[in-house]
Formats: C-alpha cells, sequence, structure tokens
C-alpha cells in the first residue's frame, strides 16, 4: 500500500512524540511493504510564528489531500493570553471543522504494568476498557460569542443532524464491542442536553435496539467514571463535556502519555493524536513519553489506512514494551523519548513480517 500521511508536530514537545511515532511507523511500513510518504507542515503556536496564522491554508489543503495526518501538540506559554485575537487551539478546531471531523474517540484501557502510575486504587483499574466518543464541531467551542464591558456570552447550538450522526457512531462502536452505550448529557438544565437525550431515545429504539442505552447527568458521570470505570463500555457526549471527561479518564491510565485518539469524519481522513498537551516544561529535554502518540498512529493504520494486522502489531508491541518496564520518567523510569520508541520496535511481533502484497 502507497499512503500520504501529513505529520503536524506543532508546539513543545509535539515534534519529540510525532518524529518517535513516525519511526514506529516506518519500521512497520518495512515489514509489511507499505511505502508512507510522511509531510511536515505547521500548525499552532508555530504557526503563528511563521505564518501569523495557527492553520495556514496550506496546511489544511495538505491534510484535505492526505491518506491520514498524525498531530503533536499544540499550544505553550508565549501564546498563552487568552485575550489575543490568535491562539494555537484556534488552528486545532478550524482544523476539525475543515475536515469535517466531528467524532473524537479517546479509548481508555489502563495497562496492568501501569497501574501503580494511577492516583486510582488498583483493585478499581482491572479490566477497565472505555472508548469515549466527542462530539468535535458543535456546542459551545463552536458557538457564537459576545464580548462588552458588561458581560461575555457563548452561544451552544446543535443541530439534528450534528447530534443524529456522532450517536449513529457512537452506537455502531457499542455495537462492535460489548452492546452498551452510555449517554451523557445535562438534560435537567439545558435545552440542547434535551434534544441530545430524545434524539438518543429515537435512535436507539429505531435503529439499534440490540445496544443497551443508558443515560447520565454529566456531574454523576463524573463521580462514576472514577468510582466504577469498570462498568462503562462506550460512553458518547457532546462536545464540551467530551473535553472534560476525556481529560478526567486520563487519570485511570495513570498517565497523559499513556491514552491515544482518533477525530474521525465521513471519509478515510482523520487526526490523530495523543490526548496530552505540549508539556512546554520539559519541551527539548527528550523525556516526554511517546507511548499516546505511537498508539495514536496505531488507530491511524486501523481507521483512515483499514491496515488491521498492523494496527495490532503496533498496540501488542507497546504492551510488551510496557511489560518489560520500559519506562519514561511519567511512569517511573528512565528512558528517553527515542529509546521508548526503540524498546516497541524492538518488541514488534515477529509475526509482523508479512510477505504478501496489497494493492
Amino acid at each position: 500500500m502507497q499512503a500520504n500521511i501529513v505529520v503536524l508536530p506543532g508546539d513543545g514537545i509535539g515534534p519529540e512524540v510525532a518524529a518517535a511515532a513516525v519511526s514506529v511507523l516506518k519500521e512497520v511500513a518495512r515489514r509489511h511493504g507499505h511505502e508512507f510518504r510522511f509531510e511536515e507542515r505547521d500548525i499552532g503556536g508555530i504557526a503563528i510564528d511563521r505564518h501569523g496564522n495557527p492553520l495556514p491554508d496550506a496546511t489544511l489543503q495538505a491534510c484535505k489531500d492526505a491518506d491520514a495526518v498524525l498531530l503533536g501538540a499544540v499550544g505553550g506559554p508565549k501564546w498563552s493570553d487568552p485575550n489575543a485575537k490568535v491562539r494555537p487551539e484556534q488552528g486545532l478546531l478550524a482544523m476539525r471543522k475543515g475536515l469535517g471531523l466531528y467524532a473524537n474517540l479517546r479509548p481508555v484501557k489502563p495497562h496492568p504494568a501501569a497501574l501503580d502510575a494511577s492516583p486510582i486504587k488498583p483493585h478499581l483499574l482491572t479490566g477497565v476498557d472505555i472508548v469515549v466518543v466527542r462530539e468535535l464541531t458543535g456546542g459551545i467551542y463552536f458557538g457564537e460569542k459576545t464580548r462588552s464591558a458588561d458581560g461575555a456570552s457563548d452561544l451552544c447550538s446543535y443541530s439534528v443532524a450534528e447530534i443524529e450522526r456522532v450517536l449513529r457512531h457512537a452506537f455502531r462502536l457499542a455495537r462492535e464491542r460489548r452492546g452498551f452505550l452510555v449517554s451523557v448529557d445535562k438534560a435537567n438544565v439545558l435545552e440542547t442536553s434535551r434534544l441530545w437525550r430524545d434524539i438518543a431515545n429515537r435512535i436507539g429504539r429505531e435503529e439499534f435496539p440490540d445496544v443497551r442505552l443508558e443515560h447520565q447527568l454529566i456531574d454523576s458521570m463524573t463521580m462514576h467514571l472514577l468510582a466504577k470505570p469498570r462498568e462503562y463500555d462506550v460512553i458518547v457526549t457532546e462536545n464540551m463535556f467530551g473535553d472534560i471527561l476525556t481529560d478526567e479518564a486520563s487519570m485511570l491510565a495513570g498517565s497523559l502519555g499513556l491514552l491515544p485518539s482518533a477525530s474521525l469524519g465521513e471519509g478515510k481522513v482523520g487526526v490523530y493524536e495523543p490526548i496530552h498537551g505540549s508539556a512546554p516544561d520539559i519541551a527539548g529535554k527528550g523525556i516526554a513519553n511517546p507511548y499516546a502518540t505511537i498508539l495514536s498512529t496505531a488507530m491511524l493504520l486501523r481507521h483512515s489506512l483499514g491496515l488491521e494486522a498492523e494496527a495490532a502489531c503496533i498496540e501488542r508491541a507497546v504492551d510488551a514494551a510496557l511489560n518489560a518496564k520500559a519506562f519514561t520518567g511519567d511512569l517511573g523510569g528512565k528512558l528517553s523519548t527515542g529509546e521508548a520508541a526503540q524498546a516497541v520496535i524492538a518488541h514488534l511481533p515477529a509475526d509482523c513480517y508479512v510477505a504478501e502484497l496489497r494493492d
């Protein structure tokens, strides 16, 4: 297979973890006889500095033309003024909108070897296997914003079509897994949440009667997610609630450096990135944990390129590296970013060598 992958290193530790992940992708491509072509583009703070725009037109066009996009991280103290008219995060929002990426998938499956790194008691984490589906292109982040001397407002708005498509994605995912979907809202207060809940009930009843649907309010879900995470399978929610819940869920894994994500739409192009930020305090030191970015490449292979076997090889290699205590500093170890990537390559399964040629 030939594939064009746009790499957006971004800011902070982004270039370091992206480079580590690309090294693993190159090795997997070599073993499987694929040709992956990598093209780097600017996004976020570095794009502001170089182009005056957090998402230059050339970057967005390259992403549209690509088969998949791998993102490092954006942001940092240099661009942290919340009143600035141009901010790195605007590049992410514009890219999601421009590529039509409406569903963000964040799997949370704590690794047994890293349970001690989590602040949650280990007995609560054994067997946890959750995917959070976050709506990405609607809600309060994209609503009309006003600011005056006397106040400010942010409009939270959702269309029926926006809610339907992300709910269907979550229902399909739950059907493929354990058949249990929890929809999170604030239907006791918000009209958008009442619409969300009504649509979830209708789609569940008419299209997915085999999937068990449960509703939770966002405030109760934040407690349940930490108190009894093993009970959940797929969780779906709107944009801002999903942003909060997925960051909270990172505590289950013990480190933000272990959690990948995929942002998907109707087409094959997706954006794959670790859920952690740019970590400017350790940028340039070569000590950032690359596992989340490497696991994001597994999602890239699976969802955008349709290479399930190759995706599984990367996941098995990360699993083996963690079992071998190949830990970076956030997990209590001493490996550098590059050494952690090499540990993954060293643990790629022998059956990752594939002789057959693919179109």
